[in-house]
């Protein structure tokens, strides 16, 4: 596995590439959102692990140009911010998964264990439905060749819903797809997703795509 790690700080960065190496993973370790980036653009990798105060350029503001650029590589975040709203803001830039300081090597490992084999499993670049195109290497989303402009979040439903097609996704499962955590309970920040989804596929023509099953949950297909 090759894996990029983007840390300014010498003791951290030097005990991960290490850490990695040790582990029979092919480590690069730059200093700084410029050498990542340049990095990114040029080579590539397995696994993106960044820190989110780097010199410059923040982890979150790197790892936006970067999905920008159509890099869909899957990116753990590392920091010392924990509140909620710090972890929502970094699942929404992109990252795929959200690691805390201090932490064990081994979490870590074990995280981009999961990580990597959740990509594995992502539909394939280019995925139809109906007349719902998503190109998961540009990450663009167009229906009936009308462009749409979704959040980040909105495309991470979108692709689970484009991975188990036809089929009932719960909102347990769309949970844990977005926030990494075993959702027990009920949230309306979910529906908020949902609803501007929804809206944005149908402004763009044609019948509704995603489908309430009543008492299950949802399911993406073609009338």
């Amino acid at each position: 596995m090759r894996v990029l790690v983007v840390e300014d700080d010498p003791v951290i960065g030097t005990s991960l590439h290490k850490g990695f190496v040790e582990a029979g993973h092919d480590c690069a370790w730059v200093k700084s959102a410029e050498q990542a980036r340049a990095q990114v653009l040029s080579q590539q990798f397995d696994v993106l692990v960044l820190d989110q105060l780097l010199p410059g350029q923040t982890g979150l503001e790197l790892l936006r140009d970067v999905r920008a650029q159509g890099i869909a590589t899957p990116a753990i975040l590392l920091t010392a911010l924990d509140s909620i709203e710090d972890r929502v803001a970094g699942l929404n830039a992109g990252a795929d998964d959200y690691v805390v300081k201090p932490f064990a090597l081994v979490e870590l490992l074990a995280r981009i264990e999961a990580v990597c084999r959740r990509f594995s499993q992502r539909p394939a670049l280019a995925t139809t439905v109906g007349d719902l195109t998503l190109d998961l290497a540009t990450r663009r989303v167009q229906r009936g060749g009308c462009e749409i402009e979704l959040t980040p979040t909105e495309f991470s439903i979108l692709e689970l819903f484009l991975r188990f097609a036809g089929q009932v996704v719960t909102r347990k499962m769309l949970c844990e797809h977005l926030w990494e955590f075993d959702w027990e309970g009920t949230t309306n920040v979910l529906d908020v997703h949902m609803n501007r989804l929804r809206r944005k596929l149908e402004r763009a023509g044609g019948e509704p795509l995603i489908h309430t099953i009543r008492g299950r949950g949802y399911a993406l297909r073609a009338v």
